[in-house]
């Protein structure tokens, strides 16, 4: 009976969030504005211990077709990376200058299924860097003899999101003072069997990333723009 009617008390949440939302709708953005930033150029290619690896034969899992990619991010950037020891990791990030609706984010534990991968965990967790924590999640998945564990997370305007409702309430933030919500999705993976060995990588690997761009991409990217930094 209780989980019923916190059930009921949440689905009526959603519902006035949502009503608020449409309330709350800016106008759409003018045609032809700048982007806020270009991924190429935000992103460097070599930071820390790390450099692109340009000629590689990893695939980077993007499992949409380009038409969806073209409707869904209106910037995409793939790159792989490795260091002095040799391991590679892929980063992928998919910006979108509209999330509303159906233009809104295609998420990992949807799109490595569509490409015929398996979910074997998806857990909640805390990229810890020091620039403050991101809310992440990690998936362990596989593909035959590939196995890939992913973290990634995902911004809505300047923050990292856990949740649904937490995302509509940021949009109807947004929306009151008339901006467009826009989302990022960062996505950080590497071929690795082992979890022990590939997520403390990739916590690494976001770090130096972080670390090596401005105070305002490192917000941007992180969804760290309300933390304090050292």
């Amino acid at each position: 009976m209780k989980l019923l009617h916190r059930s009921v008390l949440l689905a009526s949440l959603m519902i006035a969030v949502s009503i608020a939302g449409m309330a709350a709708r800016p106008s759409t953005r003018t045609p032809g504005a700048a982007p806020r930033f270009v991924l190429d150029e935000m992103v460097p290619r070599q930071f820390g211990e790390w450099h692109e690896l340009s000629d590689h034969n990893v695939q980077v899992v993007n499992p949409q077709t380009k038409e969806l990619l073209d409707k869904l991010y209106s910037q995409v950037l793939t790159r792989t990376y490795v260091n002095a020891s040799g391991y590679r990791i892929m980063l992928s990030m998919a910006y979108g200058d509209d999330q509303r609706g159906n233009l809104q984010a295609h998420k990992p534990e949807v799109c490595y299924p569509a490409q015929g991968f398996t979910v074997h965990d998806n857990e909640q967790s805390r990229l810890t860097t020091p620039f403050g924590a991101i809310a992440v999640r990690r998936l362990n998945t596989s593909l035959g003899q590939r196995k890939e564990p992913v973290t990634y997370w995902f911004t809505v305007g300047d923050t990292a999101v856990k949740t649904k409702l937490q995302q509509r309430l940021i949009e109807i933030r947004l929306g009151l003072s008339g901006q467009i919500p826009d989302g990022l999705l960062v996505r950080i993976s590497s071929i690795d069997d082992s979890t022990n060995r590939a997520y403390p990588a990739q916590d690494a690997f976001a770090s130096a990333l972080l670390a090596a761009v401005s105070i305002t991409d490192r917000g941007r990217l992180g969804g760290l723009a309300s933390e304090h930094t050292p």
